[in-house]
């Protein structure tokens, strides 16, 4: 089941307050509007944070005890984007345990673009790793 998250500007300022960064490319339009990106863009922790809801939502404590997550950036992701965080069952290794490795992706739909496509552009991918004793 995918986890599916609105950024708006309050949440990303909450994740400022919460993590310390408040690098104005985050916080400050001014700023931002002379950036690469144009405008403000959420902090990258704070998508990336839904792919680790992603595997607790699917494996609990297993993941707590034994989830690794390997990702990459691959776009910003900027406020009033829809994002939606998908993982895909790669492979299942047998030893004492199933090691399971899912293929993850976040990808965010322009709500400025008025696009009505279930897939945006993709903000994010990687590689999350579970052991799941039997």
């Amino acid at each position: 089941m995918p986890v599916v998250m609105k950024i708006t500007q309050s949440r990303i300022n909450h994740y400022a307050d919460a993590s310390g960064d408040f690098n104005p490319i985050h916080l400050d339009e001014k700023f931002a509007s002379k950036s690469r990106f144009g405008r403000r863009i959420a902090h990258g922790m704070l998508i990336a944070a839904m792919i680790s809801e992603l595997m607790a939502k699917n494996f609990s404590d297993s993941w707590a005890l034994s989830g690794k997550l390997k990702i990459r950036f691959r776009a910003p992701v900027y406020t009033d984007d829809t994002v939606t965080a998908r993982g895909y069952v790669k492979n299942i290794e047998n030893v004492n345990a199933q090691q399971i490795k899912i293929a993850c992706v976040v990808e965010a739909v322009k709500e400025s673009a008025g696009s009505t496509d279930e897939f945006g552009d993709t903000a994010i991918t990687g590689q999350a790793t579970v052991i799941v004793n039997l």
